[in-house]
């Protein structure tokens, strides 16, 4: 086989693993919430909320120390360790404790900022110029997948159930355990490319999306990483778009968790009200795929043949997002964030409709592609000559914004959650469109397509 198949090889084998490991935790994430309401053990206080909000605050902070970790075991170790940790916080829900859950969210979220900065790591190495486009999309849509095989079972699993029982958990955890660990098992499969780009040893190199640091040195290039990160933070634009990054924080946090738990617990869905919680999950997934597809893949084409840019992309997000969080509103109780396991039978607006419950699921997913995809893009295209840095600070930004959501999600009704998320998306709107003007006439002349 070519170098260059090698290489496609490597970045189908890393978007595999990708698919199981997050199959797993994302399967895990969507659920948690609600299968701990229903743990009956005096050994286990936990909340899933205040879980996620530690992993996103650890991941956050750990994203300052991941470099220098990378450099020292590689991106293939790097990925197989981190990928055990996953494996092992998922296991952590077949016999809960509260000190285990809450020490394994800890420890999860500095797994979560090495696996992250190695993904970057090994997909740069795998590609070029002219390949790195078409190997992202090929991640991506890898990584989507995620979204729709754990939900599946979990809808034809608790279909009918309105208590899951210590026997459906375990049985659950451990199926999600071992599909964490083939995915973890995949990394160990990716073959070292022929030739690697190398830095220099003063400087990042400037295509990457991620630092390649030699070990002799890791402490000077971490370093000036972090100073160069604190310089970009600090400017106009980046500020700006920081408003935009943590919306998709916001935003992730409610629909990786919070929405799933949400018609879980309403009980006017009846029996199907557990299942639901997977196809809430397969739902976002097929938006996010669709969503992917349409505005990362075919980016180059809408952008050359159709004039469309990336503004007109984050106003169709903004669009999908506000009429769902309107549906939302009308379709689900005010208390189902908060309730207990035996659910809300309050009112909605109107009578709860499971067919624009799911609906919702998916708008959140599609809305939820375009402005993660033009997000990556209007970074890679204003800063290619910082990216590693450009790229942490959107790392951070939106996995503190995530931790925030967390730690709300157990207090806050579902009315103010949504206007939260509401306001958080149009001034984050506002301000990607200020920076995209901006850029759109500083770079006249350019190419003005994703890099």
């Amino acid at each position: 086989m070519t170098p260059e198949g090698w290489k496609l090889t490597n970045v189908i084998i890393l978007g595999f693993a990708f698919m199981f490991v997050f199959t797993a935790f994302q399967t895990c994430g969507n659920i948690e919430q609600t299968v701990i309401k229903s743990i009956n053990s005096t050994r286990f206080h936990g909340s899933g909320y205040t879980s996620l909000a530690i992993i996103y605050t650890v991941f956050s902070a750990s994203n300052l120390l991941t470099p220098s970790i990378v450099a020292l075991l590689g991106y293939r170790l790097s990925m197989f360790l981190s990928g055990l940790v996953y494996s092992a916080y998922i296991a952590v829900f077949i016999e809960p404790f509260t000190w285990s859950f809450y020490l394994a969210s800890v420890v999860i979220g500095v797994a979560a900022a090495v696996m992250w900065t190695a993904q970057g790591n090994c997909l740069t190495i795998n590609s070029d110029e002219n390949t790195i486009g078409r190997n992202s999309g090929i991640f991506w849509a890898l990584l989507q997948f995620s979204l729709l095989f754990g939900n599946l079972y979990i809808y034809l699993a608790w279909k009918g159930e309105k208590h899951i029982s210590d026997y459906d958990r375990k049985t659950v955890y451990t199926a999600l355990t071992v599909i964490s660990l083939v995915g973890s098992v995949l990394f160990i499969l990716i073959r070292k490319p022929d030739s690697e780009p190398q830095s220099t040893e003063n400087e990042i190199s400037d295509d990457e999306p991620e630092i390649t640091l030699r070990t002799e040195g890791c402490s000077s290039q971490a370093v000036a990483a972090f100073k160069s990160a604190i310089n970009i933070f600090f400017t106009k634009d980046m500020l700006l778009l920081s408003v935009c990054i943590a919306y998709t924080g916001f935003q992730l946090t409610f629909l990786s968790g919070v929405y799933g738990t949400c018609l879980g617990a309403t009980n006017h869905f009846g029996d199907e009200a557990k299942s639901l919680i997977g196809l809430n999950g397969i739902f976002i997934g097929v938006g996010e795929v669709v969503g992917g597809a349409t505005f990362g893949l075919l980016n180059k084409f809408l952008s050359r043949y159709l004039g469309i840019g990336r503004n007109p992309v984050v106003l169709l997000g903004l669009s999908f997002h506000i009429l769902t969080f309107y549906l939302i509103f009308l379709n689900v109780p005010n208390d189902a964030p908060v309730v207990p396991d035996a659910g809300t039978s309050e009112a909605a607006y109107i009578i709860p409709s499971k067919v624009i419950a799911i609906a919702c699921s998916f708008l959140l997913g599609l809305g939820d592609s375009c402005f993660n995809t033009q997000l990556l893009s209007i970074l890679g295209f204003m800063y290619a000559q910082e990216s590693a840095p450009a790229f942490a600070i959107f790392k951070f930004v939106q996995s503190i914004s995530a931790a925030i959501a967390f730690g709300y999600s157990n207090y806050l009704m579902l009315q103010w959650q949504l206007l939260i998320l509401c306001l958080t998306a149009f001034f984050g709107t506002v301000s990607f469109i200020l920076v995209e003007w901006k850029a759109k006439a500083n770079f006249q002349g350019h190419s003005y397509e994703r890099i």
